[in-house]
Order: structure tokens, then sequence, then C-alpha cells
């Protein structure tokens, strides 16, 4: 074997050739693996490339923020959201994830109705973890609960055909009366026995303490429409208006002709003392009003007057003029 000494035996022509001979092995290794890490490079850019592609595709454009120096770094994609009509129901994994919905929020829903959960009501939806208020606000007005989830129980508080809005009757060649009015004659309401004729035109119930028999002698309402305003009223703490009934719905107009609010008596809120969970079983209180009342009240002490509330976000003038009559400090 040749040892590197004998390197200095050869002729001075021969040592340079071989030297230059090293050189250019040297260089040609440079040169391949400046070429292989570039082709790497390359490579890696590309599958970049085509993997930004891919999110814009899927999530919106990608972004690429610049440093000082030349570089850049990848910056994630903002969610887009689409806004339409679903149920929390029946809804599918990728219409809520169209909503903005993040993949670990979708599984809890699967979860919650794989465990036999339903969503009755759009309030029952604001419980989805991690949903903020802002987002809950977003969705609200395209949540649509399908009848079919309703509990069983509320079949039997269906209307009956009878109790769809009817006007008077009138018999055929009555004559009117006075002033050109027409005096419509007492109608007997069909099965209703002993609970008597409807009302006549001019006579009125007291929507303050009228039962259920009693509401059921006004045209257009029968037993459904007649435990609804109870129930109602029972909600309320009692009406001040019978424009309230409209609030029921599908109530018949018509029949508020025949309904006088009498004395009112409203059974007042003390809403310094009140939970949330206890101020938002008012109708007119949401769950967001009533978390609003309580963080007042933590930050600035009891309420003293109903404009405090003009202060809070989340109630509006209407609001604050339905309260005012249900609030006590």
């Amino acid at each position: 074997m040749m040892h590197w000494k004998d390197f200095f035996l050869f002729q001075k022509s021969d040592r340079r050739g071989v030297a230059t001979l090293l050189a250019i092995t040297v260089v040609a290794v440079l040169v391949i693996d400046r070429c292989g890490m570039k082709e790497t490079v390359d490579t890696q850019v590309s599958a970049s490339e085509e993997d930004s592609l891919l999110l814009s595709t899927t999530h919106g454009s990608p972004s690429f923020s610049s440093e000082q120096g030349g570089g850049s770094f990848y910056t994630p994609p903002t969610r887009i959201s689409e806004r339409f009509v679903f149920d929390p129901n029946t809804a599918d994994s990728t219409q809520l994830l169209r909503l903005g919905l993040r993949p670990w929020q979708v599984r809890n829903i699967y979860k919650y109705r794989a465990k036999g959960g339903i969503y009755r009501k759009k309030e029952d939806f604001a419980r989805l973890y991690g949903l903020t208020v802002k987002e809950y606000r977003e969705l609200e007005p395209y949540i649509r609960i399908s009848d079919d989830y309703r509990p069983a129980a509320e079949v039997i508080n269906s209307p009956h055909p009878n109790d769809s809005p009817q006007a008077p009757s009138f018999v055929e060649g009555q004559k009117p009366s006075g002033e050109g009015a027409i005096t419509p004659l007492p109608r007997v309401g069909q099965g209703m026995g002993h609970q008597g004729a409807k009302l006549t035109y001019g006579q009125t119930v007291s929507l303050s303490r009228a039962d259920t028999t009693q509401l059921q002698r006004v045209p257009g309402i029968g037993s459904y429409f007649a435990r609804r305003i109870v129930e109602y009223r029972e909600r309320l703490g009692g009406f001040y208006d019978v424009s309230q009934l409209m609030e029921i719905e599908g109530f018949p107009e018509k029949a508020l002709d025949y309904i006088d609010v009498g004395t009112p008596t409203i059974k007042k809120l003390k809403v310094n003392e009140l939970s949330v969970a206890q101020l938002r079983r008012h109708p007119y209180i949401s769950f967001y009003q009533a978390k609003a009342i309580e963080d007042y009240r933590r930050l600035y002490g009891p309420l003293t007057d109903i404009g405090q509330l003009g202060l809070l976000k989340d109630f509006t003038d209407d609001d604050i003029r339905r309260l005012q009559h249900y609030l006590e400090y």
C-alpha cells in the first residue's frame, strides 16, 4: 500500500497532476452535495406550497409574513364561517364545520346526541362547551328546532279544530243597530256544555282574574288558548296590558275585543336578590340579560332604577319598557 510519504518521490510534474486531480475531486463532491441539498429544499418548498393550496381550498387562503432579512413564516388561515338554517339535532358534521364550529365541538355534539341528548329550544345550544356569546348570537337566528323533538306531553296541548280563530256568528238578514254597528248574537260553543254561550260584542272577561272556563267563552278561544293564557299569566306574574296576549304564538287578534285587563295584579321580581337561574325564568329576561344583571350588581352594587339597565348593551328600549312593570328594587 502506498504511503503518503511516497508522494514526494514523484517527479514535480507528477505531483502537480495528482494535486490537481484531488482538487477537482473535492470540488465535484462539494458541487454534488450542494445540488442535493437544493433539490431537498425545493422538494420541501413544493410540498409546503401543495399543503398551503389544500388549506386554501378548505379553510381560506393562507398568508406569509416577512421578517427582516427576507425570511418568511406561515400564518394559519382565518376560519371562514357560513350562515344557514340548521337543526342541531340533525345537522351532520359537514354542516356544523361550515358554521364555524371547531372539530372537537362537533364531536361533543355527536356524543351528546348519541347519549340521547336533545336540543329542545335554541337556548339549549348555548350550553355547547367553548361556544362564546358572540358566536351564539350569530348562530341563534339560524337555529330551527323541529317539532319532532318537542316533548310528547305537549301533544295534548295541540289546538283543537274548534279553537281556530272565528269571528262572531251573525243571523242572516239581521239589520244593523245604532250608528250602523252590527251587534253579533251570542253563539254557543260546541262541546262546552255547562260553560255557557260565547260572549256577545261588548261583553268582556277580566284577563287578570278569569280562569280557563271563563276564557273559553271568548269567541275564538277554546281549551288550548285558555290554558296558554293562564300559563303565560303565571310565568309573567300577571298581565299589565291586553296586547301581551299577542306574544302567545297563533293567538287570534279578534279575541282581544272581548278581553279586558281589569285591575292588574303584578307579581314583581326582586331583581337584586334573585339568581341568574331565577331571573331567566321570566319570559322577558334571557340568559344573557340575567347574566348582565348579575355582573352589574357585582361590579356596581344593587340596582335602584330601571334606567340603569339602559346602560347594558343586552337590553333594548323595548325590553326596558316591558320590564318596568315587573321589577322591584
